[in-house]
C-alpha cells in the first residue's frame, strides 16, 4: 500500500472517557497493560504497508507526542516520509468540524505523493490488515470504502454508528445524530478514498460549512459509489468509561487476547526497559495481567496491573485496572475500579465501584 497515505483523525473524538482524558486525548489513553489506544490503528497501518502516516491532532496532544516520539517503534523514523504529527493552529476556537483541521494542513495533503488516503479514528481496538480492503476498493471502483463489522453483543455498551448495506455491497445509509437506522452492521470509522476526493471535500467544507468527514459522506451517499468491506475479527470501540472497563477486562480472556495479539501482525508500542515483576512471599495472584516492574505483596484477582505498580502487604485488588507507577497501601481494598497513572491509595482505604459503574481515580490522585 505504498500509494496510500494513512491519516489517524483525532479531530473528532466520540464519547467521553471522563477522568482518563483530563490530561490526555482519547487516543493516548493506556490500555491492556502497556499499550495506548492509538497503538492499534498505527500498527495496523504499518503492518499493511502504509509508509506515510499523519496524526491529525486537536487538543491535549502532548501525551501523544511523548508516546510516539519519532515513530521508531513503528519503523516510521525515516529521512523521507514516515510519521507526521499535525497539530492545530492556535486559532481553532471557531472550528466547526474535523475537515477544517484538514484544511489547516492542506499543503501537507497536496504535497503527498500518494493517490489514496485511509482515514481512521484513533480509539478503535482491532488487529486489521487493510490490504484486502484496499484491493476491494480498487476492484469495485469505489469512491469510498467503509470498513464495517456485524453487530454483536460485545458492542452493546459502545456508541457504534450503524450502517446499512444492500445486497450488492453498496452503502445505503450511515447513522448520524439526527437519524437512526435499523441495521445489524456497524461502521469501524475507517474510510478509504482517493486523495483528490478528500481535497474536494475539504474545499467544499470552506464553501458550504459542512465540515465533518462523516457528514460529508452521508450528504453524498447517493451521488458517490460507497461500498462496505466486512471485517470479521475482534473489535472494540473505546468511547466511554463503561466500554473501556468492559473491553479492558476482555483482555483477560485467552481467546480474545490470542485473537488480538497472537497474529502475524504485531501490535507495537513504546518500549520500556523495566525489570520483571516481583512476587513476594505473601503475594497471591490469580487470573491477572501483571506488567514489568510491579512489586506484589498482597492479593490480586482478575485484574490488570500496568508497569511499576506496587501492591503492599494485605492489600486486595479485584476486578480492577491499575495504571503505571500507582501504589496501593497495606490492607487497602480495590474492587471494580480504574486507577490512572501514579495514583496512591493509602493504607486501609477502600475504593469500590460496581461492574457497570467502575470507580475512576484520576491521574496522580492520593486517597
Amino acid at each position: 500500500m505504498y500509494d496510500v497515505m494513512g491519516v489517524i483523525n483525532l479531530g473528532e473524538e466520540h464519547g467521553s472517557l471522563e477522568e482518563l482524558t483530563y490530561y490526555r486525548n482519547q487516543a493516548s489513553v493506556p490500555f491492556a497493560g502497556k499499550y495506548r489506544l492509538i497503538d492499534f490503528t498505527l500498527s495496523n497501518m504499518v503492518n499493511s504497508g502504509i509508509q506515510d502516516i499523519a496524526i491529525l491532532a486537536k487538543n491535549k496532544y502532548r501525551s501523544i507526542m511523548d508516546h510516539l516520539g519519532t515513530g521508531k517503534e513503528w519503523d516510521l523514523d525515516r529521512r523521507r516520509g514516515g510519521l507526521f504529527i499535525l497539530p492545530p493552529s492556535f486559532h481553532h476556537s471557531n472550528v466547526k468540524g474535523d475537515l477544517q483541521f484538514f484544511h489547516q494542513h492542506l499543503e501537507f495533503f497536496i504535497r503527498g505523493h500518494q493517490q489514496y488516503v485511509l482515514i481512521s479514528a484513533g480509539h478503535i481496538i482491532a488487529n486489521v490488515d487493510y490490504r484486502p480492503a484496499f484491493h476491494f476498493h480498487k476492484q469495485m471502483n469505489a469512491d469510498i470504502t467503509v470498513i464495517y463489522q456485524d453487530l454483536d453483543n460485545n458492542k452493546e455498551l459502545s456508541n457504534w454508528r450503524k450502517i446499512a448495506i444492500d445486497d450488492n455491497g453498496r452503502v445505503r445509509a450511515l447513522e448520524n445524530k439526527i437519524q437512526t437506522i435499523h441495521s445489524d452492521k456497524v461502521s469501524m470509522e475507517i474510510f478509504i478514498m482517493e486523495k483528490a476526493l478528500l481535497l474536494e471535500m475539504i474545499d467544499t467544507c470552506t464553501q458550504d460549512g459542512e465540515c465533518h468527514v462523516i457528514n460529508s459522506i452521508i450528504k453524498n451517499i447517493e451521488k458517490l459509489h460507497i461500498y462496505g468491506y466486512s471485517y470479521q475479527g475482534y473489535t472494540a470501540n473505546i468511547d466511554s468509561i463503561k466500554s473501556y472497563y468492559k473491553h479492558s477486562m476482555d483482555m483477560l480472556s485467552p481467546t480474545i487476547w490470542q485473537d488480538l495479539f497472537y497474529q502475524p501482525r504485531l501490535i507495537y508500542t513504546k518500549a520500556k526497559n523495566d525489570p520483571p515483576a516481583r512476587y513476594l512471599a505473601d503475594s497471591n495472584v490469580t487470573h491477572a495481567f501483571i506488567g514489568n516492574g510491579c512489586k506484589i505483596e498482597g492479593k490480586v484477582e482478575n485484574s490488570i496491573l500496568f508497569r511499576g505498580v506496587k501492591i503492599h502487604k494485605g492489600a486486595y485488588i479485584k476486578d480492577s485496572i491499575i495504571m503505571q507507577n500507582s501504589e496501593i497501601g497495606e490492607n487497602a481494598v480495590i474492587e471494580h475500579a480504574i486507577l490512572d497513572k501514579r495514583t496512591v491509595i493509602t493504607s486501609g482505604k477502600h475504593v469500590i465501584g460496581e461492574p457497570d459503574q467502575p470507580f475512576v481515580v484520576s491521574k496522580r490522585m492520593r486517597i
